[in-house]
């Protein structure tokens, strides 16, 4: 069983920058594809980026490509999304989430955090 934390959210000007991270518990980190999701307030949740187990394969939503990096640091369990050049309809609960399998755009994560909050004032 995962357990996903997530952190570093915040309130931000536009066109600033935000990173925030997602530590991972009770499983093997290293062995899960990671993903970040995003729902603002009275829409669907999105999907933004994942990162493959290894880090070697990134896939991006194209409303954050060239702005939001995903990375992991597998030696401290931890997931990082970097977001700069943040617009106000960036404003969102972010999540992360963990599957040893499945990769990809859709929600086929079988764990999930509870989300940081990121707000962007225009």
């Amino acid at each position: 069983q995962v357990q996903l934390v997530e952190s570093g959210g915040g309130l931000v000007q536009a066109g600033g920058s935000l990173r925030p991270s997602c530590a991972a518990s009770g499983g093997s980190f290293s062995t899960y594809n990671m993903g970040w999701f995003r729902q603002a307030p009275g829409k669907e949740r999105e999907f933004v980026a994942a990162i493959s187990w290894s880090g070697g394969s990134t896939t991006y939503a194209d409303s954050v490509k060239g702005r939001f990096t995903i990375s992991r640091d597998n030696a401290k369990n931890t997931v990082y999304l970097q977001m700069n050049s943040l617009k106000p309809e960036d404003t969102a609960v972010y999540y992360c989430a963990a599957d040893r399998y499945y990769y990809g755009l859709g929600f086929g994560y079988g764990y999930w955090g509870q989300g940081t909050q990121v707000t962007v004032s225009s």
